[in-house]
């Protein structure tokens, strides 16, 4: 869907789209930062939201995997 029309669902529904495969992944750096970038997409309003979670990826980078 991102590669087709990233634009065609409203903000709050991406929002909860990455958050529910954030809670799937909860462990994946990139996963978090995806979801940032995207936020950023969606004016200054998420900003601050988009921010936390670079730097949350950045603390899972700093620390060893948990193994589920």
């Amino acid at each position: 869907m991102l590669s087709d029309d990233w634009m065609g669902l409203p903000v709050w529904a991406r929002n909860l789209a990455f958050r529910l495969a954030c809670l799937q992944r909860p462990d994946d750096p990139a996963l978090h930062r995806e979801a940032a970038a995207d936020l950023l997409s969606f004016g200054p309003d998420w900003d601050d939201r988009a921010n936390a979670m670079f730097q949350q990826a950045e603390a899972m980078e700093g620390q060893p995997p948990t193994g589920g």
